[in-house]
């Protein structure tokens, strides 16, 4: 199954999809299956795809980013622009007007109130906010009238579309989450768990990191949707599981994020019940190496934070050997097919973002072995390297997937072969992605050397992307381990860069900023090593039409459009 026939496909299903049926539930249910269950339906509280994506189901943003990366309204009428008056001629303001007659699920009116009580909530210096960078420059939010709201940044900000933008950035409801701010907001279970909303469904039941529940929104704003009456969110499993519920048995409507061996993919979908779709975005599978030391010997709150630097991987020139001893191209080869490309870059794409970067794509296995060398990590009788007593032991950490698996497979055998022992980890991706404060499993605690994982922006500017990685950005104890600078990366040079972007509106020097801020983060730092440009496969059954693969959104932006093919 070739990617460039599964895009084509998708395209042509965008062009041809018919309109949604006339009557609100006539075409009763609809099953979704993400092996990586959601464990809670409030992205504020989540960096984790699966969570965000299962809540845009439920919550939905001002304004959102279509399948070409355009800016399209939501629950705003318009979009605003400096043409249309929406943002101010200096770039110090935007103001975003919803539209009228707008009712929240539980009927009530949604207003400018829950617009800015939402930037409040994600603001708020002890709530540790995982979506914080889309706020990045926000001095204040201004309420015009009940229907406007005015956002004022600190400095002028050419790309002022960070908040209240796409699946990552959602509105909720001032009332039902006033009582959460700051570090009472993971307490908040119900709301957090079932969040009154705007979007086509509501929550009947969840279970964390299992099922959800849901049926049509009886305030919708478009009366004939959605089709569906119901909607089932199932969780868990792995992603074969996934691809055989829609390709093989029909048991399910939807697979997200079918990360399969090429081979894999192609024989189930011989299956005939349904069809994969792909689409390249921004999505890096990467390795973050931990700045920080994550032993346990050191006191509770102190691990993997910043009072201790990491003992080996501080030292640059391990970093850079851990990359060089890298195949990417097998990697790509195993996991992907032309389904990935390997890349050197963080940001993949949009193009015009894209680093002219291509020093990791050869493997250099005798290099890395002079590297380390060179910086005094000399091997010991069993072949593992050493260092005043320390030594190149890593612990290397993901979800369980087989994909991921076959990775820290090849992986660690590369590493053995520059004399660096390496333990490999896989841990239940709904935990792993969790975002629980008290689990020492999630990815954002980072009690291990390396991980790796894929994520990626919505839209097409990188800015609130790069912008994760400011210091003081990391998970911590504070912020009930939330945050988005999951290496611990610090650089004040590189927050200069952040400032800079902030308040550059030439779009030439914003591409220039971009790409030497993703060459800072990978080859001439080291911390992060993208491995694979992932073409993003989901499937969908024959019978689900309205079906559009957005990789700069919620893959779940349209579900209002779903309908069944009879």
């Amino acid at each position: 199954m070739k990617a460039k026939s599964l895009m084509l496909g998708a395209a042509a299903a965008f062009v041809m999809a018919p309109a949604a049926m006339a009557e609100r539930g006539s075409d009763g249910h609809v099953n979704i299956i993400y092996w990586q269950a959601p464990s809670i339906l409030n992205p504020f509280l989540s960096g984790g795809t699966k969570d965000i994506e299962s809540a845009s189901l439920v919550i939905e943003p001002l304004g959102r980013y279509d399948p070409n990366g355009n800016l399209v309204p939501y629950l705003a009428e318009e979009i605003p622009t400096v043409a249309n008056g929406g943002v101010a001629e200096d770039l110090k303001s935007i103001t975003w007007k919803l539209k009228s007659g707008l009712k929240w699920s539980d009927g009530s009116d949604v207003t400018s109130a829950d617009v800015k009580f939402t930037a409040d909530y994600c603001m708020h210096p002890e709530g540790g906010c995982a979506q914080l960078a889309k706020f990045d420059g926000v001095d204040n939010v201004e309420i015009i009238d009940d229907l406007t709201v005015k956002v004022n940044f600190s400095e002028p900000k050419p790309n002022p579309y960070g908040p209240f933008m796409g699946g990552q950035s959602p509105i909720i409801q001032m009332a039902q989450f006033k009582d959460c701010m700051g570090a009472k907001a993971p307490e908040c279970t119900d709301a957090n768990f079932a969040p009154i909303g705007t979007g086509p469904f509501v929550v009947d039941e969840f279970k964390p990191n299992d099922v959800i529940s849901m049926s049509a929104n009886p305030n919708y704003r478009d009366p004939a949707k959605p089709a569906f009456a119901s909607l089932t969110f199932k969780g868990g499993g792995d992603a074969t599981a996934a691809g055989r519920a829609v390709l093989e048995t029909g048991e399910f409507d939807y697979a997200w994020n079918l990360q399969l061996a090429p081979d894999v993919l192609a024989k189930m979908a011989e299956g005939g019940k349904g069809k994969p779709i792909a689409a390249f975005g921004s999505l890096v599978e990467r390795l973050e190496m931990n700045m920080t030391n994550p032993s346990p010997d050191l006191p509770e709150g102190e691990r993997s934070t910043v009072a201790h630097p990491h003992p080996f991987l501080s030292d640059i020139n391990v970093r850079k050997a851990l990359s060089m001893a890298i195949d990417r191209n097998l990697l790509v080869e195993v996991g992907y097919g032309q389904a990935g490309r390997p890349t050197c870059n963080l940001v993949p794409g949009p193009a015009v973002y894209a680093s002219d970067n291509t020093d990791c794509l050869t493997q250099d296995i005798a290099g890395a072995n002079a590297l380390l060398d060179e910086a005094g990590w000399a091997r010991g009788s069993d072949g593992v390297r050493e260092k005043d007593g320390v030594r190149l032991s890593i612990l290397y950490q993901t979800s369980t997937n087989a994909v991921r698996q076959d990775f820290q497979a090849l992986i660690k055998q590369w590493w053995s072969e520059i004399g660096v022992e390496t333990e490999l980890r896989n841990l239940n991706a709904s935990v792993f992605f969790g975002g629980d404060p008290g689990s020492p499993d999630t990815f954002q605690k980072f009690y291990a050397d390396v991980e790796m994982y894929a994520n990626n922006f919505d839209g097409t500017d990188p800015q609130a992307y790069l912008s994760m990685y400011r210091c003081g950005n990391e998970p911590k104890p504070s912020s009930q381990w939330q945050g988005e600078n999951i290496n611990r990366f610090c650089d004040p040079a590189y927050d200069a860069l952040i400032d800079e972007l902030s308040r550059t509106s030439d779009l030439e020097k914003r591409y220039e900023l971009a790409k030497k801020m993703n060459d800072m983060l990978t080859k001439e730092s080291y911390t992060i090593l993208p491995l694979v440009d992932r073409g993003r496969v989901s499937a969908h059954s024959n019978t689900l039409g309205g079906v559009v693969l957005n990789t700069w959104d919620s893959e779940l932006w349209n579900a209002a459009d779903w309908h069944r093919i009879k």
